[in-house]
């Protein structure tokens, strides 16, 4: 599944293609996405331009003239920018074409992405606007992460992954953030002490840093907005590297599941 840095590195892919540019028209070959695409959604697009993008979580926001558009890549979507006379392929499932004679095109052999409008403020559409706070935001720090840890029985990666007390934080690097911080994805978030949860907090920001940096982790389907893939996976220390020496002291990377969710850590590293 995509996550922050894959929507990130794709927002910053789409940025010089799209700023200042006005749409000529969307073009929605499958509606029936997470959300069906509603039918009056071109007819809102067409002629506005767009003035930037954002992201929120793992939300794209491209900024209109009148309005903003959320896109959600799913669990195996991707936004690139195209020619408009590329042929299509299997699972591509709208175009926003614009003047420039390039198109944003939706990719997504699961359905699960979506796309909606407001009008209004994008933080208050009811997608957003009870979002917790998200690891580059100003509210999630250590007094922050030691606040919220402490009467959870809950294990610190299950704390890391609860949308409801941070975003963005998925899978992937939850495991990262847990070896870099030196903390076993197991123990009980309550059982951390200040000095642990200090380290985690700076540890998930630097996983998430380090992988925006080089476009994203691609495992299977990711791409980004140029269709190059990412290559934080070459910078793994324990995701998906079970029975592989830690590269750090050489001990076996070990898999468990957590949640029906594979965890990865090191035995030695991590306590």
């Amino acid at each position: 599944m995509p996550e922050l840095p894959e929507v990130e590195t794709t927002r910053r892919g789409l940025e010089p293609h799209v700023a200042g540019r006005r749409i000529v028209k969307l073009t929605v070959h499958e509606p029936r996405l997470r959300w069906p695409v509603p039918d009056d959604l071109p007819a809102k697009l067409a002629g506005q331009r767009i003035t930037g993008t954002g992201r929120r979580a793992k939300y794209l926001l491209i900024t209109l003239e009148s309005g903003t558009l959320l896109v959600h890549l799913g669990m195996s979507g991707t936004l690139r920018v195209l020619a408009a006379d590329t042929p299509r392929m299997a699972h591509d499932h709208y175009d926003l074409l614009l003047e420039s004679g390039r198109t944003l095109r939706f990719n997504d052999p699961r359905r699960f992405g979506s796309l909606h409008y407001t009008s209004e403020d994008p933080r208050q559409h009811p997608l957003l606007a009870r979002l917790a706070p998200e690891p580059f935001d100003r509210a999630f720090d250590a007094e922050y992460l030691w606040r919220i840890t402490r009467r959870r029985r809950a294990s610190i990666k299950q704390v890391l992954m609860n949308s409801r007390l941070v975003v963005g934080v998925g899978n992937i690097y939850a495991s990262e953030a847990l070896f870099r911080a030196r903390i076993r994805p197991r123990r009980q978030a309550r059982s951390l002490s200040r000095k642990e949860v200090v380290r985690l907090a700076k540890a998930v920001r630097a996983v998430l840093s380090m992988a925006i940096r080089v476009g994203g982790t691609t495992l299977r389907d990711y791409v980004g907005a140029d269709g190059e893939p990412g290559y934080f996976r070459q910078k793994l220390y324990v995701y998906e590297r079970a029975g592989k020496p830690c590269r750090v002291c050489r001990a076996p990377i070990r898999q468990i599941s957590q949640q029906g969710r594979s965890t990865y850590y090191c035995p030695t590293c991590q306590k």
